[in-house]
């Protein structure tokens, strides 16, 4: 684990709306960054924005800044 989490940001993370390439439920991914301390977080799924409000309300929940984005090719 990080010594100070608070200093890191995760800005490419993927959830389960990846297709084959993310796992992790959105509100695992908020909870686990809250734990440790993190001030925001990045979702950047490939190609879906379908868990963008879902993301949203969490990190609000969890007083995170979410940074949305979109991995696209």
């Amino acid at each position: 684990m990080c010594e100070n989490c608070s200093d890191f940001v995760h800005l490419h993370t993927h959830s389960e709306y990846s297709l084959l390439d993310g796992l992790s439920r959105v509100d695992e991914l908020v909870s686990r960054a809250a734990e440790l301390g993190q001030p925001a977080l990045a979702l950047t799924d490939h190609g879906a924005m379908y868990g963008t409000i879902e993301f949203y309300r969490a990190c609000k929940a969890h007083n995170i800044k979410p940074i949305i984005g979109l991995e696209t090719y």
